[in-house]
């Protein structure tokens, strides 16, 4: 109740700022100041351009933490100064409550002229008429990977503004005091499911030193943890499809999770249970990183490559290498869209806008700060690029950039090994995933139900909110 309370008055505030400065002037900005909720939609700049007309003012809203809204300001900035037709402001709102305000934003009919947009809402706001359906690449050599496109019908309705597949980040310190090899960092040497659990065992210490393969170990007094699966639910998926499973029909029109989807969730969350290698996690926030190898008290960790932003906050020696299989190499990718929100009385210069800024010269700094990979082909094809996002960025080149490039650029572009997530074409995953199985997980994660259990407790709720 208190988060729901929440969200309606983040949303009428930001209304109310929204209606406030509806006249503000539209004075180009280049200070690099953090952003703040300001202007409307459907009302232009009081100021003019150089020209003598009116200079239109749009307003894209954005989440992210204090350093990803100072790097996006910056982009910002850079626009606004370069002409002087089109003003852009940001809108901050919290990630956690960004999908609620917007809807409540779009009830309202006030919502901002675009976008980034929650990942799992995308192709539901699309069929709710919040997106256009505008491909702002069309006629353009260069377009994203074609995995990254959130489809509707067969139509584009966004883009994802970065790409992001998983690895396995690992402490090298504690590796070395092991004496344990480093995980591989190409798919051809990468460990089945059983060789990680066997090389988590020995990264597990408790209180005595023991392992879990040694008399005496104390699963209650452990110290140290060999692995740690990231169960923040969205990234579950990787392991149904490693398994050979599904969680959802091809065409995004019918809830799966079956049997092999099952099988492998239950391996995730055995990992704590039965092989007292992970911490327990009830998987309720995604912080898989720094509640693992970011805080220093586990050897291993899945996460997406934005855990690449992280090496400038720390002083853990760690790398990157290949996500361990099941049945098969498996990854999935995402990267949240920028999208065109219908309404807009603007949808050419706002489509003109999106396109400038989810270009790759134009984002570098996000790109350069670790959180983002690009999402154009010739990035990862074109040597010079390749050098320029990589080899020339300190935080890739300390992991070191030839492993970086063999278990994150080669794993994004096996395209037998990664696939998009299921909300890039199947509707509502944000009340599927999100709003139920989330929180239902934590009785499989708890041990109190098996996941089987869980499962068979939440599939009509699934199946009811696919339906909408």
């Amino acid at each position: 109740m208190k988060r729901i309370l929440a969200i309606v008055l983040s949303a009428v505030m930001i209304l109310a700022v929204l209606a406030a400065c509806g006249n503000d002037s539209a004075s180009p900005s280049g200070s690099g100041a953090t952003a703040t909720p300001a202007g409307n939609n459907n009302t232009a700049g009081d100021s003019t351009s150089s020209g003598g007309g009116e200079r239109i003012e749009i307003v894209f809203s954005i989440w992210g933490d204090p350093a990803e809204q100072e790097t996006t300001q910056k982009g910002l900035d850079v626009y606004n100064s370069m002409q002087d037709k089109v003003y852009v402001k940001a809108l901050q709102i919290p990630n956690e409550e960004y999908a609620d305000v917007l809807q409540t934003m779009a009830t309202a009919g006030n919502m901002p002229d675009c976008g980034m947009v929650n990942e799992p809402t995308a192709i539901g706001w699309a069929r709710q008429g919040l997106l256009m359906p505008i491909d702002i690449y069309e006629g353009q050599a260069d377009k994203p990977l074609d995995y990254l496109a959130f489809k509707d019908g067969g139509k584009t309705v966004a883009y994802s503004g970065a790409n992001e597949v998983l690895g396995l980040w690992y402490n090298r310190t504690m590796f070395d005091a092991a004496g344990v090899d480093y995980p591989p960092t190409s798919l051809d040497k990468a460990w089945t499911w059983d060789e990680f659990i066997e090389v988590a065992k020995q990264l597990t210490f408790d209180s005595n030193g023991n392992t879990p393969n040694d008399d005496g170990f104390d699963k209650n007094n452990i110290v140290q943890y060999g692995a740690y699966v990231n169960q923040w639910t969205w990234q579950l998926e990787v392991w149904a499809l490693s398994n050979g499973g599904k969680w959802f029909s091809e065409d995004g029109k019918s809830i799966v999770f079956d049997d092999a989807a099952i099988e492998a969730m239950q391996k995730v969350v055995d990992l704590h249970l039965v092989h007292n290698v992970a911490p327990f996690n009830p998987g309720t926030t995604d912080s898989g990183f720094g509640d693992s190898v970011g805080a220093g008290n586990v050897a291993m960790c899945t996460e997406g490559q934005w855990a690449t932003g992280f090496a400038g906050d720390t002083d853990i020696d760690y790398g990157v290498a290949v996500l361990p299989y099941m049945k098969r190499k498996a990854n999935i990718v995402t990267g949240g869209p920028v999208g065109v929100f219908a309404g807009t009385k603007y949808p050419d210069e706002v489509a003109d806008f999106v396109r400038w800024y989810t270009d790759e010269d134009n984002n570098f700094g996000t790109i350069e700060a670790g959180w983002w990979m690009p999402t154009k082909m010739n990035w990862y094809t074109d040597e010079a690029l390749l050098k320029k996002w990589i080899d020339d960025v300190p935080l890739r080149a300390r992991l070191p950039a030839d492993a970086y490039r063999t278990a994150m650029k080669d794993v994004a572009l096996d395209l037998t090994v990664s696939q998009s997530t299921g909300w890039y074409y199947t509707p509502n995953t944000f009340e599927i995933i999100n709003r139920v199985l989330n929180p239902a997980m934590v009785e499989a994660i708890n041990g109190s139900k098996t996941v089987a259990q869980v499962i068979a407790d939440v599939r009509p709720a699934m199946e009811a909110a696919l339906a909408g």
